[in-house]
């Protein structure tokens, strides 16, 4: 397959998923429309978390929370549906690299940076983070499209996640999370976000 077949192929795999969540994630009452003609100090006011969701390095969906009621509620599948099909389209445009990384372009013991793939995905609905550790797993994060300083808040969450799923000698690797204290830990520090 060559890279213009590849590029067409993420680009129409973006797009697909890009209207898939957004059907999945709209808000119920808020439009475009209901949006533009609020002023700037109402915008501040709805600048939201919406969910997080954590796939592991497989695409398998480990960990997924809502936190706004104004969101659709989605069944378990589609959760799985919205991981693989992420993780899928994630392999595909980290694959799409313009600039080739040249064999002595690092310094000898460094290793390379690891490809992106899609990191950033916003619609007029809301905007979806993805922050990919070294490890494969991957933290998406759904936010409102004012929602400022995002790198730093999925950066918050995986330092949670390293802390009380990582630490937690009851974890199996790239198994569900069912963690109690990284639940309340997590719903807290979302709260203090969604509150200001």
């Amino acid at each position: 397959m060559t890279r213009t077949h590849l590029t067409l192929i993420s680009l129409t795999l973006v797009h697909g998923l890009s209207s898939d969540i957004d059907a999945l994630v709209s808000l119920r009452g808020r439009t475009k429309q209901h949006r533009d003609t609020n002023d700037t100090s109402e915008k501040s006011d709805i600048m939201t978390i919406f969910a997080v969701i954590i796939i592991n390095k497989a695409g398998g969906l480990i960990y997924n929370k809502n936190f706004n009621d104004g969101l659709q509620q989605i069944s378990t599948n589609d959760y799985l549906v919205l991981a693989g099909t992420f993780h899928g389209v994630h392999a595909i445009t980290s694959r799409l690299n313009p600039v080739k990384n040249l064999p002595g372009a690092t310094a000898p013991g460094n290793r390379p940076e690891p490809s992106s793939g899609l990191e950033v995905l916003e619609t007029e609905n809301f905007r979806m983070q993805c922050f990919n550790t070294l490890t494969g797993t991957k933290f998406l994060l759904f936010t409102d499209t004012t929602q400022a300083n995002v790198d730093v808040t999925i950066r918050r969450i995986y330092d949670l996640y390293s802390d009380y799923v990582m630490k937690n000698p009851f974890y199996s690797l790239e198994m569900p999370v069912r963690c109690d204290i990284f639940d309340r830990k997590l719903l807290s520090y979302i709260r203090e976000i969604n509150n200001r």
